[in-house]
């Protein structure tokens, strides 16, 4: 990852360890102001502390002196934490509140970097932000299953209704086991669908859970590898994001160039993964039929050994949502 991005993540995460201590001094005030007793709480226990790693200089049973040091401290947070809940207030209100609790807003755990610090690289890479305005509005709590017809669709063997409700449960199980299974899926069928929809729902989902998740249509992903493998300023090392992120989205299989350089990138991206044990999602709406006369076998065989195939049908579900939008307004 390039230097540049590197050093304006390490900029973000010292202005958040700012904010979070600035409100947490603004929190501090207003209790004290509310709750004399709290700040006298904190102002003992913080004495308690000092008197307790002094307390090696003071030629006295230093066990048994710490040992009621420490439950004196138990006992005034206690109090505090009474305190605070009783008048409605967490009781962990006056802690420092970051908006990673697993770095602590440092971007590190030790010397590794915390999957918080290589979202945000991701992010800036790809500009990524625009799909967590989304992830907003579509993931699994406002799927709406009442789009899809419970009728009998053509000659398959589920309603549209029941068979999304299975692709459903799956892609909520995929993200439940994303760490215990080698799992890719695979979703083809018409436009207007919810493939796209699922995809979001999925990357909202492991995002929340710390994961790093690019998402790239086909087209762009193709372009974005072609100027990175070409053009001389390129940051080559963009190019092991593709390889080493958590999930790889490809949305819109089958828009990009049909050459034989987007098929060996294609392959390439698909085929590494697969060895490293890297989970994938694609999607296309194209029939699987033409995906197998338009790509080489060497990628439609990978598709085919190793993704669950999910196949949606139906009505296109937009015009749905369009009519039922109408409605609302009316």
């Amino acid at each position: 990852m390039s230097d540049k991005y590197t050093l304006e993540v390490l900029k973000e995460y010292e202005r958040l360890q700012d904010e979070a201590k600035n409100k947490q001094r603004q929190r501090q005030i207003e209790i004290y102001n509310k709750f004399p007793r709290i700040r006298d709480i904190d102002n003992e226990i913080a004495r308690t502390g000092f008197e307790i790693a002094s307390s090696i200089f003071k030629g006295i049973d230093i066990e048994n002196y710490i040992k009621e040091q420490k439950k004196r401290i138990t006992d005034l947070k206690i109090e505090k934490a009474e305190i605070l809940s009783s008048h409605n207030y967490p009781v962990d209100y006056l802690e420092i509140q970051y908006k990673c609790n697993k770095c602590k807003d440092t971007g590190y755990i030790g010397n590794e970097k915390c999957s918080c610090f290589k979202q945000k690289l991701i992010d800036r890479h790809y500009k990524q932000s625009n799909l967590r305005d989304i992830l907003n509005e579509e993931n699994f709590d406002t799927f709406d299953f009442s789009l899809y017809s419970d009728q009998k669709y053509k000659d398959e063997p589920l309603s549209p209704r029941k068979n999304i409700e299975e692709i459903f449960t799956r892609c909520v199980n995929f993200t439940k086991n994303f760490d215990n299974t080698n799992e890719n899926l695979f979703f083809f069928g018409g436009s207007g669908l919810g493939k796209t929809f699922l995809s979001n729902c999925i990357a909202k989902e492991l995002l929340d859970k710390g994961k790093v998740v690019i998402y790239q249509t086909s087209s762009n992903l193709i372009q974005i590898l072609r100027s990175l493998r070409f053009e001389d300023n390129a940051p080559k090392d963009q190019i092991e994001d593709f390889i080493e992120c958590d999930l790889l989205i490809i949305d819109d299989l089958g828009t990009e160039p049909n050459t034989p350089y987007a098929q060996s990138e294609l392959f390439n991206i698909i085929n590494t993964r697969i060895i490293k044990g890297k989970k994938i999602l694609i999607s296309t709406n194209f029939p699987l039929e033409d995906l197998l006369s338009i790509y080489p076998e060497r990628i439609t065989s990978r598709i085919l050994g190793h993704f669950t195939i999910c196949e949606f049908y139906g009505d296109d579900i937009r015009i749905k949502k369009s009519i039922n939008k109408r409605k609302a307004r009316a």
